[in-house]
Parts: structure tokens; sequence; C-alpha cells
């Protein structure tokens, strides 16, 4: 499916794309479905910029959407009761056990094995909170006002230079990756192509903003410490202070994200909308599940 869905978005002939191969595996499928979704970030030098919405290729993406938002639902354990959403959605995370990338950088990795999770991580590292910003407009005052003010501290209170993204682009350049956008997507496995893809099926649906907002709870709720660990590993391994910088960056501000995504983010959003509740417990799991699936794969790569 991926060559034939490729090369329709090279010469712009999509008509053929009904009677396109099903998908061979699922890493074609997901590596189609970023390359779709990837047309409403920042594009391809080689794809038109007027199929961004062909119909094929949105159908194309329609069907591959709804086969990946099956496999993210059927994964999902029971949902907690929606008394006392705050406080349970903490216990909710807490209570997830799952292996730790960061741990393992910070006391047992080699720079080999870092320097392929930073090649990893450029997938989403360099449009980074960019997925949420879709949801923006879709939301009340209220909760639209709370994800911005998380939002501008992603995009570096307005200095271009303080974007996280761009932190990121500078400790790469400074560790001798390669920054440019996309550089590394033929490096990513399966497990980033979901992670990935989750982020831009939620943010990209309205109907699933409060899975969106929930992934990105989870996310924040999941970070600061994991960021410390890494800043650790990479100190320990002797990685330039730019790349120190952008972990120890979230060590404080997602401390602070947290609490804005989980109590002003969803639980206002759950205050005026209820019945979003289940999706946002989606949102969570899935940030949390497909992390999990992404360190299993490389700890076990590696220890082999």
């Amino acid at each position: 499916m991926s060559e034939a869905v490729f090369s329709a978005m090279c010469s712009g002939e999509t008509q053929y794309l009904a009677e396109a191969p099903a998908s061979g595996s699922a890493e074609d499928a997901q590596l189609t479905l970023w390359a779709l979704y990837e047309q409403h970030y920042r594009g391809f030098e080689d794809v038109a910029g007027e199929l961004e919405w062909d119909p094929q290729l949105i159908s194309v993406r329609r069907g591959l959407e709804q086969e990946f938002e099956a496999t993210l639902r059927s994964r999902m354990p029971s949902v907690p009761d929606p008394e006392g959403f705050e406080e349970t959605f903490f216990e909710f995370v807490a209570g997830h056990d799952g292996p730790s990338l960061a741990a393992h950088v910070h006391r047992k990795a080699t720079e080999e094995q870092v320097r392929e999770l930073l090649r990893h991580r450029t997938v989403y590292h360099l449009k980074e909170a960019d997925h949420t910003t879709w949801v923006i407009p879709r939301l009340s005052d209220q909760v639209k006002a709370a994800v911005m003010e998380l939002q501008f501290d992603e995009y570096g209170n307005g200095d271009p230079n303080r974007l996280h993204a761009h932190l990121f682009v500078r400790g790469l350049q400074d560790s001798g990756l390669n920054s440019e956008y996309g550089a590394y997507i033929n490096e990513a496995p399966l497990e980033v192509l979901e992670e990935n893809n989750a982020m831009s099926l939620f943010g990209l649906n309205r109907r699933l903003r409060a899975a969106s907002l929930g992934f990105l709870a989870a996310f924040e709720a999941t970070s600061s410490a994991p960021s410390r660990r890494m800043a650790q590993g990479l100190q320990r391994l002797g990685f330039p202070d730019s790349m120190i910088e952008y972990y120890t960056e979230h060590v404080e501000a997602d401390a602070v994200h947290e609490q804005l995504a989980v109590r002003t983010i969803c639980g206002a959003l759950l205050e005026e909308e209820p019945a979003l509740h289940d999706d946002i417990y989606l949102g969570a799991f899935s940030a949390m599940d497909l992390a999990d699936r992404y360190a299993h794969r490389m700890l076990a790569q590696w220890a082999a």
C-alpha cells in the first residue's frame, strides 16, 4: 500500500488508488498513515500542496484511521468511574506500570543506544505540541485559554529560540545528529509510527478532541521524572549541554503542565461535556501503552 500511495502522491494520479493493494503489514499501514498525516504538518517537497485534501488520499487515510482507532480501543482496560476525576486520573496514571527507557539511559545505556533513541524521537520532538494545537478551535473559551497557556510555554513563550522543538534541534546538532525535519523516518520502528499517528488521529478529528487532551495529560503527568533521568544519563555519557538542557527544561515545565493539563484542561472539559469522559481515558491509556510498547521493543533489542 505504501508504494502505491507514495507513487500517487508524487505523480498526482490518485484516481487509481481505489485499486491499491491492502497494506502488507502493520508497519506498511502505519508508514502510509504517517505520510498521509504529514501532509497536514509540513508536507513533502515532491507532493503538490493541493493534494492535502485530495478525496482519494483522504479515503485511504480514513480506512487506515478506522482500523487504527479500533486497534487502540481494543487495547483499552476498563475505564475508572467519573466521580472525582482529577484524583482518579492521577491514580490511574500512577498505577500504570511499564518499562522505563529513561531509567535505562540513566544507569546502563551506551552512547550508541542513546543516539538511536534520539534519532527515533526526532519524529515527534521536531513537531512537538503541534498535534495539540489542532484541538484548540474545537474547545470552549475556558478550556481553550488553558490549552493556550500550556502551548505558549511549549512554543517558547514567544521566543523562537526557546521553542521546545528548537531546543531539541540545537541538541541534535551539537551531538552530531541530523536535525533536518523527518531525517530519520526510515529508521522509525512500528511503535514510533503508532505513537505519532495516535497523536495525529486524536488531534485531527474533532470528535476525538477529548482523547487528544487525555493523551496530553498523561504525557505531561509521566514526563517530569523521566526527563530528569534522561538528563542525568546524557550527562553520564558526555552529551553536550544543549542536549541535556532539552530534558532539564522539561523537568520543571512538565511538573507544572501536568496539573494544568489534568485539572484546568481535562477537568474543565468534563464539567462542560461529561460524555467525553471515556475518550479522555482512551487518549491517556494510549499515551502510556504506546510508550510501553516502544520501550519493550528497544530494551529487548538492546539486550539481544
